[in-house]
């Protein structure tokens, strides 16, 4: 054997017994996550069947959830929804035990992190429902006040309502989101504060003589 040969050999055997030492992390890695990739297949299919028999999107319908994201031109699907977050949850679960059998200790990290933001999704969508229901529950019993004490612009003000719900609420689900934060809180502070200057200045302007006859039917009664 020629010195050539020698000096090539040693490194090469090395190479060799290393990726046969690495070989059972691999093939365990790839079953794990084959494993998890189908579990999750499953457990998405279990949630939307249960979704579909909870009737869950026949009721968004009737609460308007669902025309109120249609409106954005968003088709909201509620169980497809679920199932979807439930398929990739556990398909990031099952990447994170692969790579920590693969020693991949910074791929593991960046995917733990991707799980634990997760629940802040979660809380963030439930946060937009949540808004749309009393947004729309504010816009009827608005419009049911003003039309019952035959005041105008019933329209109006039940849609000022509203909207200010939906806007407070998809504040509040950046905020969840962790998007821009400090942004946000101060535009949610400037938005209360134009609320209340213009609620206040259109009290004083519009109740001016309200006031005035509620103080001269105050002295009458005192005196």
């Amino acid at each position: 054997m020629s010195f050539t040969q020698q000096i090539l050999q040693g490194p090469l055997l090395e190479l060799w017994e290393n990726v046969v030492a690495y070989l059972p992390n691999v093939i365990g890695a790839i079953f794990v996550f084959c494993i998890g990739v189908a579990l999750a297949l499953v457990l998405r299919s279990v949630v939307v069947n249960v979704i579909a028999l909870l009737r869950i999107d026949e009721l968004s319908k009737r609460l308007e959830i669902t025309g109120q994201f249609q409106r954005f031109g968003l088709r909201l699907h509620i169980g497809e929804l679920l199932g979807w977050i439930v398929k990739w949850f556990f398909i990031i679960i099952a990447l994170i035990a692969a790579t920590d059998i693969l020693g991949w200790d910074q791929v593991t990290d960046y995917l733990q992190r991707v799980v634990l933001f997760i629940p802040n999704v979660i809380i963030a969508v439930i946060i937009l429902l949540a808004g749309i229901l009393l947004g729309n529950f504010v816009q009827r019993v608005v419009k049911t006040a003003v039309e019952t004490a035959h005041l105008a612009s019933a329209d109006l003000l039940s849609g000022i309502a509203k909207w200010a719900i939906l806007v407070f609420s998809f504040m509040a689900a950046l905020v969840q989101l962790q998007i821009a934060p400090e942004l946000i809180r101060v535009l949610f502070t400037g938005l209360v504060a134009m609320i209340s200057i213009a609620g206040g200045l259109a009290f004083g302007l519009g109740g001016k003589e309200h006031a005035n006859r509620l103080l001269d039917r105050l002295k009458k009664d005192i005196s």
